[in-house]
């Protein structure tokens, strides 16, 4: 009996936030251990119908950085990273389109759809989801910067019942360009921002932001995510998640989250526990 008082207890808990966020669009970037492991692919499949069941309304954005990485290693074609962004040449560009659209992202909706989410995978290219130009005009080859977002097909998509699965690959204005591979993390932000989301979680395989002694840094905002980047503690892959925090709380996204997705559940945790996990971001 004290056991099921607890469980009851627990739901009682969740309720004043199943009723903050009921019908809010919630931005989740789906990436990292919590994406590669079947264990958890389950457990993120479960969380995401329940949000739905509850009102809530999921928009995921999906990375697929290891897998793209270990094609390219097999197929033998250079990749090399900077401030956490990959260096895409155009041969690249057709092995990240094609595990990012034609695996990554119908593997998730697949999965979603079997346990009960009304789940949709699109690109970004579809119906100029994301369109793009050249980051650093060309710095990075075929690597983008966005544009613009079509938000209302998204909204469209929302409307209808779907979960939006969007694998981060752009459009290009030019006719019969291969596209423009997009961070994931940026992707999520900006998809966040056009939809006047919430919240935004980005999934990873840490904690959160960790300072110089491997401490959880609970709360930071843009002062603190600038110091921390100048002496060196927010680094490489990092860099582009807490960039796309601070720019999603600038523009009008209420709150963004760093969260452990290794962690089982850890969408749930942090919107559905007073403590929440990982590091939140907000302006002072």
């Amino acid at each position: 009996m004290k056991l099921k008082q607890e469980k009851i207890k627990t739901l009682l808990d969740a309720l004043p936030y199943i009723k903050e966020f009921r019908n809010k669009i919630i931005v989740i970037k789906y990436g990292g251990s919590a994406q590669t492991s079947p264990e958890l692919q389950e457990k993120f499949a479960r969380d995401i119908t329940l949000l739905q069941l509850v009102g809530i309304k999921p928009v995921i954005v999906h990375g697929g950085g290891a897998k793209i990485s270990d094609m390219l290693n097999k197929l033998q074609i250079p990749s090399t990273f900077v401030d956490g962004h990959r260096v895409t040449c155009e041969e690249s560009m057709r092995i990240v389109e094609m595990v990012l659209s034609g695996e990554i992202n119908k593997n998730i909706t697949s999965l979603l759809n079997y346990h009960g989410t009304k789940s949709i995978g699109i690109s970004g290219k579809d119906s100029n989801c994301i369109e793009a130009i050249a980051k650093d005009g060309g710095k990075f080859g075929y690597t983008g910067e966005v544009t613009s977002i079509n938000a209302q097909m998204i909204e469209d998509l929302i409307k209808e019942g779907f979960v939006p699965v969007i694998a981060p690959i752009a459009n290009s204005e030019s006719p019969n360009h291969p596209g423009f591979n997009i961070n994931a993390d940026i992707a999520a932000s900006q998809i966040a921002i056009a939809l006047k989301a919430n919240k935004v979680l980005f999934l990873t395989d840490t904690v959160g932001v960790l300072d110089k002694n491997k401490e959880l840094l609970n709360s930071l905002d843009k002062e603190d995510v600038q110091r921390y980047k100048d002496d060196g503690t927010i680094a490489g892959g990092m860099i582009p998640k807490v960039d796309s925090c601070i720019d999603a709380i600038y523009n009008g996204v209420h709150k963004a989250h760093i969260i452990d997705g290794r962690v089982e559940h850890s969408i749930l945790l942090e919107l559905f526990t007073s403590d929440g996990i990982g590091t939140q971001f907000l302006q002072k």
